[in-house]
């Protein structure tokens, strides 16, 4: 019988697969030993800016074929896993399994890691403070739909607590249409406010007469999709395979670069690192020009504003917070010295997080 041809280069497969397996041991034994350590000193089991030097020590030491991204995932896993040695971590969520801050809890932490369904944003704040999970994952902004506002609140009212935000994740939104029923038959879509307005100009062109409900969560909406007659959910692809609902259109998105910006709330303070970003909660005095003033020690000292937005200080009538992101960490000079400029012309100065910048 002839043999075949691929027989050999499966073999040769097998052995460095099983190589593999031999070092991804090695590696945990020594995550083991770090775990003690860590527990000794009381260290966080999870560093935001190691897992960032990781993948770029990776990236660098590859020569191919395989990509970035590929390496990226498979590395992923493997920290997930090891990590689970260390300290299994339970990371809160916003939204029922498969919604998008389950995506990218995912994403970011692995699939060893245990996550947590949170009925409401407030409630992963609360988790994350009374200490009942490790971490806590939160959209905070959307590049069609812009600012959650629930989010930046929530960071209001724990504005004298210990919560910081240590990572950002950016996730690349594609909504997909679910239902049980035919296109034809949808008489009603639901779903999360910030999900149909990123689909508002397709909505209107494909289901211009049908009515549009809000949900709290795109997996709410999938799931109230599954137990309705003539319902349909924009959703994740990811939602339709768990409520058990037909992809009537994937892509619906009205921006093919939709992406979405999650917070990571913690405790810990990230140590400086290159490519770091800040975020501020600031509120100015009552003066003319006082927010021109206040915007004005970035630029003097060479930091890149990235993003502003304010919201109600809820605690008197026309009174604002300004949330303020920008590159650079809080412990180097020229951020310090642009902190103690902006005491001039802040009644309230409250570091969010200095965290790795996130790529997409």
């Amino acid at each position: 019988m002839p043999t075949d041809p691929l027989d050999p280069l499966r073999e040769k497969i097998n052995g460095i697969d099983a190589e593999i397996v031999r070092l991804l041991n090695d590696r945990a034994k020594v995550v083991h030993e770090v775990g003690k350590v860590k527990q000794a000193t009381g260290t966080e089991p999870w560093v935001p800016h190691r897992e960032k030097e990781i993948f770029e020590r990776i990236e660098r030491a590859s020569a191919g074929p395989l990509k970035s991204a590929g390496l990226k995932a498979i590395y992923r896993e493997v920290l997930s896993a090891c990590r689970e040695i260390e300290k299994p971590l339970r990371v809160a969520y916003f939204g029922a399994p498969a919604s998008y801050s389950h995506l990218a809890a995912r994403a970011k932490f692995g699939s060893a890691v245990e996550c947590v369904s949170i009925h409401g944003i407030e409630g992963v704040f609360s988790e994350v403070q009374r200490r009942q999970v490790d971490y806590g994952v939160v959209p905070v902004e959307n590049s069609t739909e812009g600012g959650v506002t629930q989010t930046l609140d929530m960071f209001i009212e724990h504005l004298d607590t210990d919560l910081r935000i240590v990572s950002e994740i950016m996730l690349p939104i594609h909504h997909a249409l679910l239902a049980k029923c035919k296109p034809v038959e949808v008489k009603r879509i639901y779903s999360h406010p910030n999900a149909l307005g990123q689909c508002r100009k397709w909505l209107s062109n494909h289901f211009g007469g049908v009515d549009l409900i809000d949900v709290i969560s795109t997996s709410k909406a999938a799931e109230t999709a599954k137990h309705q007659a003539h319902t349909a959910a924009i959703a994740s692809l990811e939602a339709g395979e768990i409520y058990g609902l037909d992809v009537l259109f994937e892509n619906v998105e009205d921006n093919s670069n939709n992406v979405t910006r999650f917070f990571v709330i913690g405790r810990q303070k990230t140590p400086p690192i290159p490519k770091s970003k800040t975020c501020l909660l600031l509120s100015v005095k009552d003066q003319v020009g006082a927010l021109v003033k206040t915007l004005l020690p970035f630029e003097q000292n060479g930091l890149n504003l990235t993003r502003i937005e304010s919201r109600p200080s809820r605690r008197k009538a026309w009174e604002y917070f300004f949330f303020v992101d920008f590159l650079g960490h809080e412990d180097d000079p020229k951020v310090k010295k642009a902190l103690a400029e902006l005491e001039k012309t802040c009644h309230t100065i409250r570091i969010l997080g200095s965290f790795p910048q996130a790529e997409i």
